[in-house]
């Protein structure tokens, strides 16, 4: 377990999109987020799509930092007007607690709500961090998931 005080967000640069980039490249990670890109390794399309992101001042993205070191992305988006809540770890700090320690420190700094969160129904690891971050789960949804070529079931989960 990492130590909350060394979990810390930044805001994002242009220069971290490349080792987001590089961590939603893995591919348990892929089949876990499901709702991907339909290429997810078309860095081109990737680096221009989350750079527009980046100037778009609906969107809050930040860094996630252990130590010096980038762990992973977190960012609130608005789809539909309803605002929703998206991050990606990398998968060297899976299951120690930085997830629920960054989205803690984000909704403290992010006072949108409600906000929603949605994850793929066999995501258990993102289910409990939302749940940790007084989540709750009020519905669920099919969609096409471009990781699994498939229709799956996604939950939606809502902060109030």
């Amino acid at each position: 377990m990492i130590k909350s005080h060394q979990i810390s967000l930044r805001p994002t640069t242009v220069k971290d999109l490349e080792k987001f980039f590089q961590f939603q490249l893995d591919k348990e990670g892929i089949h876990l987020a499901a709702f991907t890109p339909k290429d997810p390794t078309d860095k081109t399309a990737y680096i221009t799509k989350y750079t527009k992101h980046l100037e778009d001042p609906t969107i809050k993205t930040r860094t996630i930092m252990v130590g010096k070191q980038i762990a992973g992305s977190i960012a609130k988006f608005v789809i539909e007007r309803d605002a929703e809540i998206t991050y990606w770890i990398d998968k060297k700090f899976w299951g120690q607690g930085v997830a629920s320690a960054a989205l803690k420190d984000f909704l403290s700094i992010e006072n949108t709500r409600p906000i929603f969160g949605r994850v793929a129904f066999d995501n258990f690891g993102s289910q409990k961090v939302l749940e940790k971050c007084g989540f709750e789960k009020i519905g669920a949804d099919k969609g096409f998931a471009n990781a699994r070529q498939m229709e799956i079931i996604e939950f939606i989960y809502r902060l109030s």
